[in-house]
């Protein structure tokens, strides 16, 4: 069966061009198109579609007012239509937060020919959006990663801890499982490198976000930076994020190579820098995502001795990039994502590098 999307924006170029992207594909089709939300929400009763894509800024009712209703009375994979400035970025990271599974950004020039060049992101999206678990997901974080966050052991020296590093990947449903994974991380945690796939100018406002909801410290990285405990760098939406060392600290490293698997910044070039560089220092964390990026650096970081988590099927939103590594033996432990949190200290603490409050 075709997957059924709904088009519902206020732009009859943006639903004229959606519309054309869909119909070229073979497993999908368009079951209406919605200039505003009003209009959508009988068409999502006569059509009942598989996705949605849904444009952030609209007259009569805005996008987040629909996407907040809509998760409340009848949940399903969403997919965010975004503006790529500094509101749309700040509105889009909200609508993820409400249930969106991911976004596509509208180019700021040249709107057709930019949205046609970038059809196989839109494609795969609507894709790994069909497959989403969008009640699961709306479970599986929340009270008890909340619970969680009181628990977790401190560091009490952490200059031992200075040494190991969590390095982390993720792509589609990864913003919010990156923001659970963090929230329940302590002050004085090791050092954490993230790479998760998103457009340039929302990687920013991304990091800021989390560091206001977080005990650790986050930002996006920029490059040379030494990694402390207690901090998190986020890989900046035009570039891949690298691990490095200088002298006797580990840096950050910034490179604006050509995409690998697609997509830059790339789990896979993380992975691989930091089974390079950290080898056993390593602990490796792989979330829910679309696609296999990380894989086969995760077994590379296994290989130099990193031990390595993966999120289970039941918590991901899309369980694509976990699957791929769990299924060519890179990965060492499987938990859902309100346990994983837990599970990598417990793993620190008990291989020594972290002295833990009693």
């Amino acid at each position: 069966m075709k997957i059924k999307v709904l088009i519902i924006d206020d732009s009859a170029l943006i639903r004229s061009i959606l519309s054309e992207i869909i119909r070229q594909q073979s497993d999908m089709e368009v079951v209406g198109v919605a200039p505003d939300p009003l209009v959508a929400r009988e068409l999502i009763k006569q059509c009942n579609p598989d996705v949605l894509t849904l444009d952030v800024e609209m007259p009569k009712m805005d996008g987040l007012d629909f996407l907040e209703k809509l998760m409340r009375l009848r949940p399903m994979p969403v997919i965010m239509v975004s503006s790529l400035t500094e509101r749309g970025s700040e509105i889009t990271m909200r609508a993820l937060e409400l249930g969106a599974v991911d976004f596509v950004t509208k180019p700021k020039l040249s709107i057709q020919s930019g949205m046609l060049e970038y059809a196989h992101v839109i494609t795969d999206k609507i894709r790994a959006a069909s497959k989403a678990k969008i009640r699961a997901r709306a479970h599986a974080v929340g009270v008890s990663g909340a619970h969680a966050t009181s628990v977790l052991p401190s560091v009490r020296n952490p200059l031992v801890s200075s040494e190991k590093l969590i390095i982390v990947g993720a792509s589609t449903g990864g913003t919010e499982a990156i923001k659970n994974f963090l929230s329940q991380m302590p002050s004085d945690c090791p050092g954490i490198l993230i790479t998760q796939h998103m457009p340039e100018g929302f990687t920013k406002s991304f990091a800021k976000r989390l560091d206001g909801l977080c005990k650790i410290s986050v930002s996006e990285a920029e490059g040379g930076e030494r990694i402390l405990p207690g901090h998190a760098y986020i890989a900046p939406g035009h570039s891949h994020l690298l691990l490095a060392r200088s002298g006797a600290n580990y840096v950050t490293e910034i490179n604006d190579g050509p995409p690998v698997n697609r997509h830059r910044p790339s789990v896979d070039v993380l992975f691989r820098s930091a089974a390079k560089y950290a080898g056993k220092n390593a602990v490796g964390v792989i979330l829910t995502g679309m696609g296999k990026d990380g894989a086969e650096g995760m077994l590379e970081m296994k290989s130099a001795g990193a031990f390595n988590f993966a999120q289970d099927e039941a918590s991901c939103v899309v369980f694509g990039m976990p699957r791929e590594a769990i299924a060519i033996g890179a990965v060492n432990e499987i938990a859902p994502l309100n346990e994983l949190p837990h599970r990598v200290l417990q793993y620190l603490d008990q291989h020594g590098s972290r002295a833990l409050r009693v």
